[in-house]
């Protein structure tokens, strides 16, 4: 199997109905049948919250999921994409649109620039592998009207790759946005940018665990190249490696919106005070201290899935007990914490031994985990949860190593 076939997620069902239909529209230049598509066959479609419409994935571990959060599909790129952005509306504005799937986030992205520009200029570069799963963009009703400038470029894409035929997308692109669509592999896409050219990164694949190699340490290295200083990126996972890796790649991290899930996203930023708020104290720790927190690795950008998963399993096991405390029963969180629960102490207290941890009320563990007392939910340049994380991480090597005495 290909890796484009590999790496898409859309279900086979509409996988398959949609390559049917336009090579249909190629051979027998219908315009008729994309005009009536999505009456014909909005069974394969999911109808979210706020009236915009989703697509199911491919089965994953024996379940079906939607692209997009049943609370609203467009709502979903606005709430976790758009709002947390601090952008300068009196200055052009580029963003690389990771994962464009059917076009919502960039087409949020426009509607947002519309609304508040000020004779500037935008830029948006799409990347999505699968021209199916771009062109059921083109199949879907528009949940709002910039949509259908999305779609206009992603038609004009696909017909320049020969899988469209016929141009039926009336919008007009205005003059002062340009709208640039790549169909393939997002690890070589970001090896072909500048450096410092990106106000904005929506990273915005389906899982972790489905495409690790767009969360790996390596592709974030990428991402702090061509980001400009006071550029974010935001995705909606909380994912403990994902921050580990924005972090190893030098990059500050904080609490993305809520939305459709019990936790917040992921911001990262070159800039500090671009984020305004600081990860769960919990998160902090777990991510310093815990083997959860061992990036995903993808050293020449071009590993497949199961290698990326397999590296970072074997990785964990040979951190935990020697350089991180494990993860089991979320041990590093009952640092400094007296503990009621007689059975489960003993365990995180066995775990905490192995890093020379007494207990986890010793001397040890308050000094590991001491400048989360300075925790705020509001960060700002020196007090925030990077610096916090990293300096745990210190700590916890100088107890490791047995150069930590008691004062």
């Amino acid at each position: 199997m290909s890796y484009e076939n590999d790496a898409r997620i859309i279900s086979d069902d509409v996988f398959d109905l949609i390559n049917q239909y336009f090579d249909e529209e190629r051979s027998g230049q219908n315009i008729e049948s994309r005009v009536n598509f999505f009456d014909t066959y909005n069974d394969y479609f999911v109808l979210t919250d706020d009236g915009s419409y989703s697509i199911n994935s491919k089965e994953i571990n024996h379940k079906v999921e939607t692209l997009h959060t049943s609370t609203g599909a467009i709502s979903e790129s606005f709430e976790k994409f758009i709002k947390p952005m601090k952008f300068r509306y009196d200055e052009d504005i580029a963003i690389l649109d990771i994962c464009a799937g059917i076009g919502y986030n960039t087409s949020a992205a426009i509607a947002d620039f519309i609304k508040n520009s000020c004779d500037s200029n935008l830029t948006i570069d799409m990347v999505e592998i699968s021209k199916a799963t771009l062109a059921c963009g083109l199949l879907v009703p528009s949940p709002i009207k910039e949509h259908d400038i999305t779609k206009k470029a992603i038609e004009e894409e696909l017909i320049k790759q020969n899988y469209s035929s016929l141009s039926l997308e009336k919008s007009e692109i205005p003059e002062n946005i340009d709208i640039n669509v790549y169909i393939e592999d997002a690890r070589q896409t970001v090896q072909k940018l500048d450096d410092d050219s990106y106000d904005a990164i929506f990273l915005d694949p389906f899982s972790q665990n489905m495409a690790p190699e767009l969360f790996s340490l390596e592709f974030f290295k990428e991402f702090r190249r061509i980001i400009k200083d006071d550029g974010i990126v935001a995705t909606y996972t909380s994912s403990a490696p994902v921050r580990a890796a924005f972090i190893e790649a030098d990059f500050f991290i904080g609490q993305g919106p809520i939305f459709g899930r019990k936790q917040g996203g992921t911001l990262a930023s070159p800039n500090p005070e671009m984020l305004d708020t600081a990860l769960p104290k919990n998160d902090e720790i777990r991510i310093a201290l815990s083997d959860v927190g061992i990036p995903f690795r993808d050293p020449n950008l071009n590993d497949n899935s199961d290698t990326i998963l397999d590296r970072r399993t074997e990785e964990r096991h040979n951190a935990r007990h020697n350089t991180k405390i494990s993860s089991a029963v979320k041990t590093p969180i009952f640092l400094a914490c007296e503990m009621d629960d007689e059975k489960l102490k003993r365990r995180v207290e066995r775990n905490l031994a192995k890093m020379n941890i007494p207990s986890t009320t010793s001397d040890e563990a308050y000094y590991i985990v001491e400048c989360e007392n300075d925790y705020t939910k509001k960060q700002d340049r020196t007090n925030n949860s990077k610096n916090r994380i990293l300096e745990m991480k210190k700590r916890l090597k100088k107890v490791k190593s047995g150069n930590y005495a008691a004062t």
